[in-house]
C-alpha cells in the first residue's frame, strides 16, 4: 500500500509531465509563453536561438540552471521538505523536457494557447495542492512575501507582465496577448483545483487536542488557539483548534490531523485579512 510520501512524489511527477506536455507539444513551437520561471526559460531559450544562433540550450536546461540558486535560496529561507519536493518537480520536468519531443499539434495559436494553458494550470495546481511546487518564482514570491508581507500574488504578477511585455517588444504584439491568453487559463485551473487564498483558517474539532496541538507543532511554527466544543448529536466533549496558515502549508497541516485523530472534522476557510502576529519568518 502506497504512503502519503510516496503518493505525494506520484503527484508531483504526474504534475512535472503535464508541465512538460504544456511547453513541448503545444507553447514552445507556438512562441506563447508559460507563467513563472517556465515563461522566463522559454522566453530566454527564444532569445538565444533566435538571435543568437545557439540551439543546445533547450528550456528544461536554462529551467534546471535557474532554478539552482533558488533551491539554495529556498532550503533555508522557506523549509527543507517543500524544498525537496519542488526540486524533484523541477527535475521531473527537466527531463521530461528533453525527452518529449518538441512537436505543434496544432497551427491554431488560439488553441495552442488555450490547450497549454490548460495543462500547465492542472500540473501546477496538483503540485501545489500535495504541498510542493513547481520552483523558482513561487519560492521566490514566498520569502519576498514574507520579509515585506505582501500578497504572493503580486511578485507572480509582477513577473509574468515581464514575460508579456518581453514577449510583445522582441516578438509580434500578438505573442503578447496570447500569453496574456494562457496566464489567464493557468490560473484559473489552478485556483479550480486548488486555492487562490493566501490564508487559511484551519478549525478542527477533535477529541486528541493535546496530540494534534504537539504534532502540529512539530511541523508547523504556527500559533493555536485551543476552545471547548461539544457534540450536538452525540453530547460527546471535544475541543477546537483555531489556526491560521499559508495555502503552501495546507497540505501538511491534513497529512498530521490524519495520523493523529482520523475522525477529527475539519473546516477549511479562506483569510482575506489577519491583523496581529503572523509569522513571517
Amino acid at each position: 500500500m502506497f504512503t502519503f510520501e510516496t503518493k505525494r512524489i506520484v503527484v508531483v511527477i504526474i504534475g512535472a509531465l503535464l508541465n512538460a506536455l504544456s511547453l513541448n507539444l503545444f507553447l514552445i513551437e507556438a512562441n506563447v509563453y508559460a507563467s513563472g520561471f517556465t515563461g522566463v526559460a522559454q522566453l530566454l531559450t527564444s532569445i538565444i536561438q533566435d538571435f543568437l544562433d545557439i540551439h543546445f540550450i533547450t528550456t528544461g536546461i536554462l529551467l534546471f540552471v535557474l532554478n539552482i540558486p533558488v533551491a539554495i535560496l529556498g532550503w533555508i529561507k522557506v523549509g527543507k521538505g517543500f524544498t525537496i519536493y519542488s526540486a524533484v518537480s523541477v527535475a521531473f520536468i527537466t527531463l521530461f523536457l528533453e525527452i518529449i519531443p518538441l512537436v505543434q499539434l496544432s497551427e491554431d495559436i488560439i488553441l495552442n494557447a488555450v490547450f497549454g494553458g490548460v495543462l500547465g494550470g492542472v500540473g501546477v495546481g496538483i503540485t501545489l495542492k500535495w504541498g510542493a511546487s513547481t520552483g523558482g518564482l513561487d519560492i521566490i514570491a514566498m520569502i519576498l512575501s514574507r520579509m515585506r508581507d505582501r500578497p504572493i500574488g503580486t511578485y507572480f504578477l509582477i513577473i509574468n507582465s515581464a514575460i508579456i511585455a518581453v514577449a510583445g517588444l522582441i516578438y509580434a504584439p500578438e505573442n503578447a496577448l496570447y500569453t496574456l491568453l494562457t496566464l489567464y487559463v493557468t490560473t484559473r485551473v489552478i485556483d479550480a483545483i486548488h486555492t487562490r487564498h493566501e490564508k487559511l483558517t484551519a478549525m478542527i474539532i477533535t477529541s486528541k487536542a493535546k496530540e494534534m496541538e504537539e504534532a502540529i507543532h512539530s511541523q508547523v511554527v504556527r500559533g493555536i488557539t485551543t476552545l471547548p466544543a461539544r457534540g450536538a448529536f452525540t453530547g460527546e466533549d471535544k475541543n477546537m483548534l483555531v489556526m491560521v496558515i499559508s495555502r503552501y502549508e495546507l497540505y501538511d497541516l491534513q497529512h498530521i490531523i490524519h495520523d493523529v485523530d482520523e475522525r477529527a472534522f475539519t473546516n477549511i476557510v479562506q483569510t482575506t485579512g489577519v491583523f496581529g502576529f503572523f509569522r513571517k519568518e
